[in-house]
């Protein structure tokens, strides 16, 4: 199983970025995959899942309206689209997939918001 993340700059207050998470060694199609994130100092919390069985998602409610989770499945690749972001979104963030009894990450981008 392996995830590779990319994506991850510097952005300004307000803007807009997409990172995404290419995804081998597993079933895309049918597994959840996720987003988290871990702030300086801080410890790593959920931010988007979806289910590729039927895409349902799932939101933490800091980012709901702001960040969408999607899925190409031709790809293999997860994307978080983030909009209007906020320095408090500032991040190291991690794709994340639970299978074959494993918990298994990415490297994660690092995603700054500042002016």
């Amino acid at each position: 199983v392996q995830l590779v993340e990319s994506g991850g700059t510097l952005v300004q207050p307000g803007g807009s970025l997409r990172i995404a998470c290419t995804t081998s060694g597993f079933a895309f199609r049918t597994n959840f995959m996720s987003w988290f994130r871990q702030a300086a100092g801080k410890e790593r919390g959920f931010v988007a899942a979806i289910n590729n069985n039927n895409g349902d998602t799932v939101y933490e409610d800091s980012v709901k309206g702001r960040f969408t989770i999607s899925s190409d499945y031709a790809e293999n690749t997860v994307f978080l689209q983030m909009n209007d972001l906020k320095p408090e979104d500032t991040a190291v963030y991690y794709c994340n997939v639970l299978v074959y009894g494993g918990n298994y990450w990415g490297e994660g981008t690092l995603v700054t918001v500042s002016s």
